[in-house]
């Protein structure tokens, strides 16, 4: 009897799956297959405006006109191209110097000021956004998010997922998931392909696209104090990527004998000039056991042995076993009162004191509270501080039971919030890309010593142009170096 009842129940739980399934297929733009996708055509629109919004307040939106306009034409240019061509694609540099390109559904293109760096020629440019945009052509993200409903379902497509991803659930919910999901290589071969074609359709030489997987794996890229994931955290690297790149490429020129292919170099490494390299200390660093941040003008001291971590919207400071943390960030509320009263009853804290307080000349509440956790009861320290017209929460945490061990350096560490006055710490210049013509024939080695460069930054400086140190530049070459 038992036996004959699961079996009904799985007959079901097979023709619901086999029902939904039906209902739910639809042909992918590229394949011309059908493929399972709970996703709307809206409703991928509607996820890329939503992540699109989260996206530029998380990393923020890099200031150069110029340059985000010349983006956005070769990237209108190759999406036309596409196997979507009636998408209303947006291309947008991010002012991260992680080296990153990515996409998520309904259109959105995203290059960070990192990846542009080390890029030589437009060539290479045009195969990394027709990578991107073979994604979304693809349904790549899409077909991600809809095996995750499934998941959630009980059609058993879980483990197709990546783990990080099967906690999201609704639409509202998946946003900003969708930038640290992984790739199969297989998605990463089709978006190779569709960059060479959509690249070579466009007239550029596609082999070009392949220097700049060669690039990155001489600079293995890892994840940067943004938090924003590097490229092979996102885009897993198949095997014999770079011969098969260029293989594709050969063939399509083959198959083209009448069309021309450019490259673009020069054009695109003008683009660069003066183009922020690195981290950008105008928007807090650290220096001397201290940070500062100059456009908002505050300071406070980092204890010893920790690591800052400074994005767009939260400084994170953690020590070395990651069993306790500070955080910064810009509170909602108008007054330190509220964001103390919204932070408790947000948490549902039990406080154990709460008080008026001033920090660095500034009104504050100061609130020492638990907070139940699904790993156990943490204990906060939390100064809600009035600097200007903004309330900074200033949070440090850690196990109830450990409190006694980081209570001082918390202590120290939101306590020495302050003004920050000192022109010297303000009026800091982030480093940048400096374009320069070599004057007579050499190695890239004896250019690059004759700008001046140092000998322990000459090796990057090759990474950084595409080169070995013992290439020879003929007179009249554009390369790269980073001043300050």
């Amino acid at each position: 009897m038992e036996r004959h009842r699961i079996f009904n129940i799985l007959l079901a739980a097979s023709v619901a799956s086999l029902f939904l399934w039906a209902l739910s297929c639809s042909m992918n733009p590229v394949t011309g297959k059908k493929e399972f996708m709970l996703l709307s055509s809206g409703d991928e629109l509607a996820l890329g405006k939503q992540t699109d919004t989260e996206i530029l307040k998380s990393y923020g939106h890099y200031e150069g006109q110029a340059l985000d306009s010349y983006i956005s034409g070769i990237g209108q240019k190759l999406g036309a191209l596409s196997h979507q061509p009636n998408l209303e694609y947006s291309f947008k540099v991010l002012d991260s110097p992680v080296v990153n390109a990515f996409a998520v559904p309904g259109g959105f293109v995203y290059l960070t000021r990192g990846i542009l760096a080390y890029f030589n020629d437009e060539a290479e440019l045009a195969g990394v956004i027709g990578h991107e945009i073979g994604h979304i052509a693809a349904r790549h993200s899409a077909q991600q998010y809809s095996r995750a409903q499934a998941a959630q379902l009980g059609l058993g497509l879980g483990s197709m997922l990546s783990k990080t991803f099967q906690k999201y659930a609704g639409l509202a919910e998946a946003g900003m998931s969708l930038l640290f999901l992984s790739y199969s290589r297989d998605n990463e071969r089709q978006a190779d392909d569709l960059g060479v074609l959509y690249s070579s359709k466009a007239g550029y030489d596609a082999r070009h696209m392949a220097n700049m997987f060669v690039t990155l794996e001489r600079l293995n890229p890892g994840e940067g104090k943004d938090g924003l994931p590097a490229w092979f955290s996102t885009h897993p690297n198949p095997p014999d990527r770079i011969a098969a790149i260029q293989k594709k490429a050969q063939e399509w020129q083959a198959e083209n004998p009448q069309s021309r292919f450019t490259a673009s170099r020069s054009e695109y490494l003008q683009r660069l000039d003066g183009l922020v390299f690195g981290e950008d200390p105008r928007q807090g660093y650290v220096a001397d056991q201290a940070f500062y941040h100059p456009q908002l003008k505050f300071q406070f001291p980092v204890p010893a042995g920790w690591t800052v971590n400074n994005t767009a919207t939260q400084v994170q400071i953690f020590n070395a076993k990651k069993d306790a943390v500070i955080l910064l960030s810009m509170a909602a509320e108008k007054t330190p009162a509220a964001a103390a009263e919204a932070f408790v009853t947000g948490t549902k804290a039990t406080v154990v004191r709460s008080e008026g307080a001033q920090v660095g000349g500034f009104p504050a509440r100061r609130v020492l509270a638990d907070v139940a956790g699904e790993q156990g009861t943490y204990r906060v320290l939390a100064h809600f501080i009035q600097k200007d017209d903004v309330v900074y929460a200033f949070l440090g945490y850690t196990a109830q039971a450990q409190f006694n061990a980081h209570g001082s350096a918390f202590d120290r560490t939101l306590g020495g919030f302050a003004n920050l006055t000192d022109a010297a710490r303000i009026n800091v210049k982030p480093e940048r890309l400096a374009v320069r013509k070599v004057s007579r024939q050499g190695s890239l080695r004896q250019a690059l010593q004759g700008f001046g460069v140092p000998q322990d930054k000459l090796e990057p400086h090759a990474v950084l142009n595409g080169m070995k140190l013992d290439d020879t530049q003929p007179a009249g070459t554009l390369i790269k170096i980073v001043v300050k």
